[in-house]
């Protein structure tokens, strides 16, 4: 009989905990799309034509996996930073304030140095979003820190106060006189981040993605290497498995909760790139479309691994715009079919990680 090794048990047991932790977010999505085809059923119409418009319009060169990856772009942005604070035993709701500050800001800093030159108003304009969504995700941490609060309750607060806070700056300071629409005045032009149909062949620079799609990839690699890479990451992670070993090990439990949730906001606020650098080059009221609230949803279903939040945010980014073709073209089925898997995906990966804990829980 071949006994392996305590290296070779370990390699095994690691790949066994890869694969399950693959299968469970695989099989949901599988288990969504089989509730979503006997929805559409029960409405009257054929799944397979509907799917085939969800997938087929969603991956179709270049419009399709263009505006697929654009919407993929906040969802990455939302994801981990969700996905930071989950690992350090927190939950960031925030994340939607946290994403309208740092566009504000984005814009706010584009407005008044318009008159800079690119090399310049760009970096501004980027440490902005990324400062403006620290110090808004850092008030719950200091909050929790310092007085227990708890960050669940003070996130959803702060994401009424960010929202009014911006609309109100953008009506009564920022909008160009007469104009009908809530949006403030253009920032300069040296601030336009460079769409990537201007080097990839094919892809048309009127599809919208653009350069923070890249810095999105490149946060997935600086979250992993920051977690598991760092001395830094490995106290969060330590922090969200156990505080009070962590405390007794020389952690400061406090100072992890206020850096992480700061941290967590600035991952948020760099939304505002994407939408403010690379799209409308303003701040546009009512812009996000909850990315703050579907980052949980892929936090969850990426098992709040960066390599995990960008493959389920390519996944929502795929229904999100498929669904315009559902709408359009099917006689009875709207784009709500989406809300539906989306639904039906986090169920399933929420009742797994229950009868997961309960599991763990007996075992003990």
């Amino acid at each position: 009989m071949v006994r392996l090794a305590p290296a070779g048990r370990a390699e095994a047991s690691r790949g066994v905990t890869i694969a399950r932790e693959l299968a469970f977010p695989l099989a949901a999505v599988l288990c969504a799309f089989l509730v979503g085809a006997l929805v559409v059923l029960m409405i009257g119409d054929s799944p397979i034509e509907t799917y085939g418009l969800l997938l087929g319009t969603a991956l179709s060169w270049p419009d399709g996996i263009g505006y697929t990856l654009f919407y993929a772009t906040p969802l990455i942005f939302t994801g981990l930073a969700v996905a930071l604070a989950f690992r350090c035993g927190l939950l960031n709701i925030g994340a939607e304030g946290q994403l309208y500050v740092a566009a504000f800001a984005t814009a706010w800093v584009g407005i008044q140095g318009a008159a800079l030159p690119g090399l310049a108003l760009l970096p501004l304009c980027a440490a902005a979003a990324v400062a403006a969504g620290a110090l808004w995700g850092a008030i719950p941490g200091v909050l929790k820190a310092r007085f227990g609060s708890h960050e669940v309750i003070n996130t959803i607060m702060l994401n009424f106060i960010a929202m009014a806070l911006v609309s109100y700056l953008t009506q009564y300071h920022y909008k160009v006189p007469g104009d009908p629409i809530l949006q403030s005045a253009p920032i300069g032009d040296a601030a336009h981040l460079v769409r990537l149909g201007r080097f990839i062949p094919g892809l048309p620079e009127r599809i919208p993605l653009n350069l923070a799609f890249v810095l999105a990839l490149l946060a997935c690699v600086a979250v992993y290497v920051f977690l598991w890479k760092t001395t830094w990451g490995y106290e969060i992670r330590a922090t969200g498995q156990n505080p009070s070993a962590a405390e007794y090990g020389g952690v400061s439990v406090r100072r992890q909760i206020v850096v992480t949730m700061a941290l967590s906001g600035g991952l948020a606020g760099m939304v505002g790139i994407n939408e403010v650098l690379g799209y409308r080059y303003r701040y546009f009221d009512g812009f996000s479309d909850n990315y703050g609230f579907t980052g949980i949803a892929v936090a969850l279903l990426g098992r709040n691994h960066p390599a995990g939040v960008l493959i389920a945010a390519l996944f929502f980014a795929v229904l999100q715009r498929g669904s315009v073709a559902v709408d359009a073209f099917t006689p009875h089925v709207s784009r709500d079919i989406v809300q539906i898997l989306q639904a039906v995906v986090i169920l399933f990966v929420a009742a797994e990680a229950m009868f997961r804990a309960k599991g763990n829980a007996r075992r003990i």
